[in-house]
């Protein structure tokens, strides 16, 4: 594991937020609407947001030399590469919960929220755990190794047939609220009052006296689903992460950056999954090696055998397993795909 020994000063954290915010207030301006994103949209978005993150690293790079910038690509890289997985899994919540395209950007919205606010918790915990000696990259490297192996037992499983209603998430929800059965427009909760007048507009007599109080709609339910199935994901996304560099601004960065162009990258995927169908192999690689990572920085600490893997190294690493995947999934498409591409 890699410590930068640069200090960040204050220049370089208000560049930093500023950055941030200002992007993150752009995508909620021109995306207040609730109409389907094009993948031609989802593409330009996608760019916009991979050069904004290479305009930090740029910053990084003039200001505190190759090694930062170095460490914050490679923890981009990673972050935006493990998201893959994460973002399959949205797409079959949402096809189960039957929410239309028009508002998955908005349940990603607040999505990205509540992973932002996790995300600096996780990071704050997980650096923190470091300082307690060799032993944690231990854990943490059993932690990235284990979600590898489960990703390699599960093969090309389709999440599209999972029950959401068992989720651990949608059944908390429901015993916190009282739900309304079918989508409300682009509410999370709508009024018990608004229902009863609108009873009243098409059938007179129904719904006088009912009570006060709100419920929640199946969007609701669906963005609770979201942000535990986010959470769980930052449980092996983070550590490998802190893998690259144990300085905090540099993990969180990387990671917020790749982050708020998750959105974007969604509608991406969604139309480009079936050909993509080699980047999950590609995932477990870059896991199998963060966990490698992991140990051989924790047993340097323990036995000094002097076996490193520098940043550069990683770097190159990541993308070049990152492009074997995308040109394997190019020539090697699954047989139903490459029929219909050769009828």
């Amino acid at each position: 594991m890699e410590t930068t020994h640069i200090g960040f000063p204050a220049l370089t954290i208000a560049v930093f937020v500023g950055l941030a915010l200002a992007a993150l207030l752009l995508d909620i301006l021109t995306h207040r609407d609730d109409k389907p994103i094009t993948l031609a949209r989802a593409c330009l978005w996608s760019v916009f947001w991979v050069a904004i993150s290479l305009a930090f690293a740029a910053f990084l790079y003039v200001q505190h030399g190759a090694q930062a910038a170095s460490l914050f690509i490679t923890g981009y890289a990673l972050e935006k590469v493990l998201s893959i997985d994460n973002l399959f899994v949205f797409m079959a919540i949402f096809a189960w919960f039957k929410v239309p395209d028009g508002l998955r950007h908005r349940v990603l919205y607040w999505g990205i929220v509540g992973a932002i606010v996790c995300r600096a918790a996780f990071v704050a915990i997980g650096t923190g755990l470091l300082s307690f000696g060799p032993f944690v990259e231990l854990a943490f490297a059993a932690i990235v190794m284990w979600t590898a192996v489960m990703m390699l037992k599960g093969g090309d499983r389709d999440n599209a047939d999972e029950d959401y209603s068992q989720h651990l998430a949608y059944r908390f929800a429901k015993r916190l609220f009282p739900v309304w059965p079918e989508l409300y427009g682009r509410r999370f909760f709508v009024s018990r009052k608004t229902l009863a007048m609108q009873a009243q507009k098409f059938t007179p007599g129904i719904g006088r006296g009912a009570r006060r109080g709100m419920l929640a709609t199946p969007l609701f339910l669906c963005l609770v689903v979201v942000e535990v199935s986010d959470i769980l994901f930052a449980f092996d996304s983070v550590p490998a992460v802190i893998a690259v560099s144990r300085e905090p601004l540099i993990v969180y960065s990387a990671m917020l950056f790749a982050i708020l162009g998750l959105r974007t990258l969604y509608f991406v995927l969604e139309a480009l999954k079936r050909y993509l169908v080699h980047l999950e192999k590609a995932v477990v690689v870059l896991l199998l090696f963060i966990a490698a990572k992991l140990a051989l920085n924790a047993t340097d600490e323990l036995f000094r055998h002097g076996i490193n893997i520098d940043p550069n190294t990683s770097l190159l690493i990541v993308l070049a397993v990152l492009s074997i995947g995308t040109l394997a999934s190019v020539a090697f498409p699954k047989k139903e795909v490459a029929q219909a591409n050769h009828p």
